[in-house]
């Protein structure tokens, strides 16, 4: 009798836990970030007035709560135009906003991994999600140190699944506004397939042999897979390490040998990399371009089409285009 309690009592437990997964939950570890199907639980449902205050680390995730919260929330963006989230240290106002915050939202997958400490610190206090929780682990690129790469947001479609963490974690710490959340889900989501469509294509459009891109940093891999364009970068997907001399050599023997005729700089990134690519395939009596600056890590400036991340993903597509065709 004790043995078959114990049993059900083991397999209810089980159900319970996997069905109250990824609240909270920290991606900057890989924490949760394969429950595609969980049910966001929130510990304290919002009872304030409105707007509800989101505190957003990037302008990546910050575009989401706007897309889909509307009127209901006032979204407070901590790292602007040309910021560098790999490097980006909290300053005190920024630990003023989180501690003011209704709920905060931030990408994961060590992106902002000066932040985990502070992140770990007001999820005790703070209703706090990381939106690349649902990404399925077989979808997460890792480097060779088996990092997490976290720009998931090139590619179009695993960014439809960040929309839905957003989606769902408003909706269950605002149940009187849900419907409206996820009506919002929906309009965006055809949205953001139009998009995906138009890279694929625009893309496509690139001769084979002129498909390859190269940058500063390794943001661009999920682009890559997505849109089955070869990508490069300088440095690694953290852009806290130099670039060795080395790399960039073989570089320079990539872009001669291909007679790829340009080169990419990204908005968030030093040119100083770049600029010693070009200098080394001139050394070696061949001519290339920076074909035009990429957001990566960072959007455009507010108010424009590239300070939101639809107008960001199609500015960074017609300029590779542009550049490779």
């Amino acid at each position: 009798m004790n043995k078959r309690f114990i049993l059900c009592l083991a397999v209810l437990c089980a159900g319970f836990v996997a069905g109250c997964s990824y609240a909270t939950g920290d991606s900057q570890s890989g924490d949760h970030a394969d429950n595609g199907s969980g049910v966001v639980v929130v510990k304290r449902p919002y009872s304030g007035e409105y707007p509800i205050k989101v505190v957003c680390t990037t302008g990546m995730v910050a575009d989401l709560a706007k897309q889909l919260g509307g009127q209901h929330v006032d979204v407070v963006q901590l790292m602007g135009e040309g910021v560098d989230p790999h490097l980006y240290k909290t300053s005190p106002g920024d630990v003023s906003q989180m501690n003011s915050a209704d709920i905060i939202l931030y990408s994961g997958l060590h992106l902002e991994g000066k932040m985990s400490d502070l992140f770990a610190r007001m999820a005790k206090k703070k209703e706090i999600f990381a939106v690349t929780a649902k990404t399925k682990p077989n979808r997460i690129l890792h480097n060779e140190a088996d990092t997490p790469d976290p720009h998931v947001w090139f590619d179009v479609a695993l960014w439809s699944d960040a929309m839905l963490v957003v989606r769902d974690a408003l909706a269950a710490f605002d149940p009187p506004h849900a419907e409206e959340y996820r009506a919002s889900a929906d309009a965006y989501q055809k949205q953001l397939v139009g998009l995906d469509e138009y890279a694929r294509h625009e893309i496509a459009s690139i001769p084979e042999k002129q498909r390859v891109m190269v940058t500063a940093h390794d943001a661009f891999r999920y682009f890559g897979r997505a849109y089955e364009i070869e990508v490069r970068g300088i440095q690694g997907i953290n852009t806290e390490g130099e670039a060795s001399v080395k790399e960039i050599n073989n570089l320079v023997n990539l872009l001669v040998l291909r007679k790829i005729k340009a080169v990419f700089v990204e908005s968030s990134v030093s040119e100083r990399n770049i600029r010693a690519l070009i200098e080394g395939c001139r050394a070696r009596d061949h001519e290339i371009t920076i074909g035009g600056e990429l957001f990566s890590d960072a959007m455009g400036k507010d108010g424009t089409p590239e300070g939101t991340y639809a107008g960001m993903v199609k500015h960074n597509v017609d300029t590779i285009v542009r550049a490779l065709k």
